[in-house]
């Protein structure tokens, strides 16, 4: 198959100083009078450009090369407890002012006239490149997918079939806001995947590795991020899982490993501090500030300042700089995640945790980089300490009730602890609990926090973001087991 030609150049966003539809303050104070015309406490514009491409090998075969770009105008109008949101993909002032003029007439309201002084408000750089993924040849890609499959097919003739994919991405925002603020982010973005299959006689298993970040392709130079590890892994994982045993159903000790088991405290605990679903009183964590609501051994916060993080953000989409957001202090609730609708409503700063998937989405409160932090205990003190047990590495995704933190997880990579030692991989395991249960009952908290790699992204509303978890290897006293073998 023919490789084929991809433009390398990358034009610069249509808004940008210098595009064919630069905003300056000018432009955006006119938008905004109209946005609030009709009587609006506030009104923002969130303007984005976003080019991408993704590349995907399946058996040694290219699958797919493909190229997209989006560009377009979000405009809120906040009234009261109302809110009118309107987008257009045509930059033309008469289109732009078209989408201010709805947004403002949903959010209703008296007329006005308002005047604004908008400036430019500067940001720190978290994640600046040093090889823009984009610039680089197709064919430098395309390499990159190969050397994956060749290490994830030279680690075992049991691996039958190889899949590798790689997507690149560069968005530029511009927020403008009617309290005076203009703020400008460049986010880079990569995206490498490896999934195997291996097979022994009738049994056939599969192992998955991949990671990324805010990074360009020097996100390969680390050596366990290179093509080749991440095949190796895959291929590890899958002929690993061709001797697993059933899980064990019951009730046990679970240890969480490093890293990948913070999907778990994203999803069971991580969405109940979103501050919307408190605000509704949705959430279990609803009028909690203050209380216990998990040991004194844990600490979680949110920090979407982490640098080239998956999650981190130099600003979030309604033009709030990005800070850590201590959520959890030894155990006492302390804060939730704001955007600025639920800030207003609590009295409080917004967090720096407004996001959207795009243009076309209103922002709601959303998690960054959400770790436990790490404890006092060595992990393998921690597995010492378990005479039977599961021993949880990798999730493949799972289920959660917002409401009361019901969970169900599956796992990808787990192992039987015995006698303080990993005996046997395991497969079928389900993790059956409560994220406020579990947090409770977290008896041991390792001293080997790992942000994970993975590529994570998080759903909410219909809206889908990029997300970073992270915790050491915490040990529960008592969780559900769901497996096919009784223990």
């Amino acid at each position: 198959m023919t490789e084929p030609a991809l433009r390398t150049t990358l034009p610069r966003a249509p808004f940008s100083p210098g595009g064919d539809h630069e905003i300056d303050a000018r432009i955006a104070e006119k938008l905004l009078a109209i946005a609030l015309r009709d009587g609006g406490d506030y009104a923002d514009l969130y303007f984005e450009y976003r080019i991408g491409a993704d590349y995907v090998l399946e058996d040694e075969r290219i699958k797919t090369v493909g190229r997209g770009v989006s560009v377009g105008l979000g405009v809120r109008v906040v009234k009261g407890d109302a809110t009118g949101y309107a987008y257009t993909e045509d930059l033309s002032f008469d289109r732009m002012a078209q989408a201010a003029r709805t947004a403002g007439q949903i959010a209703a309201g008296g007329g006005s006239h308002r005047t604004f002084r908008i400036e430019a408000f500067a940001v720190p750089n978290r994640y600046s490149v040093q090889s823009l993924s984009l610039e680089a040849p197709p064919a430098d890609k395309l390499a990159l997918l190969r050397a994956a499959d060749r290490a994830a097919r030279a680690y075992d003739p049991r691996i039958v079939k190889v899949d590798v994919s790689f997507v690149e991405q560069l968005k530029e925002i511009l927020v403008v806001t009617s309290d005076g603020r203009m703020t400008r982010d460049v986010l880079p973005m990569v995206r490498f995947g490896v999934h195997t299959v291996a097979e022994e006689g009738s049994k056939r298993q599969s192992g998955r590795s991949g990671g990324g970040g805010r990074y360009g392709l020097e996100y390969f130079d680390a050596p366990n991020h290179t093509p080749e590890w991440h095949g190796r892994e895959a291929a590890r994982i899958a002929i690993a899982m061709l001797d697993a045993r059933d899980a064990p159903a019951g009730e046990f000790e679970v240890v969480l490993g490093p890293a990948d088991s913070g999907i778990l405290l994203h999803e069971a605990v991580g969405h109940g501090l979103e501050a919307d679903f408190n605000r509704k009183k949705t959430s279990n964590y609803s009028d909690a500030i203050g209380q216990q609501v998990a040991s004194p051994l844990c600490t979680v916060v949110d920090d979407g300042t982490i640098d080239h993080a998956r999650g981190s953000i130099n600003v979030d989409d309604e033009g709030n700089a990005s800070r850590s957001n201590v959520l959890i202090e030894n155990g006492v609730l302390v804060g939730y995640m704001h955007d600025r609708i639920s800030a207003r409503h609590f009295g409080v700063d917004p967090t720096g945790n407004g996001r959207r998937q795009s243009f076309r989405h209103m922002p709601l409160p959303r998690m960054t980089n959400t770790s436990l932090l790490p404890g006092e205990h060595s992990p393998e003190e921690i597995l010492r300490s378990v005479k039977f047990g599961v021993y949880a590495k990798r999730f493949s995704g799972g289920q959660v009730n917002i409401s009361n933190g019901d969970f169900v997880f599956s796992l990808t990579e787990g192992y039987l602890i015995e006698d303080g030692r990993l005996t046997a991989p395991l497969k079928g395991v389900n993790l059956i609990g409560n994220g406020p249960d579990a947090l409770r009952k977290v008896t041991m908290v390792g001293n080997d926090y790992e942000l994970s790699d993975g590529m994570w992204t998080c759903g909410k509303d219909g809206q889908s973001v990029p997300v970073g978890v992270g915790t050491p290897t915490v040990k529960i006293s008592k969780i559900t087991v769901g497996g096919t073998q009784t223990g």
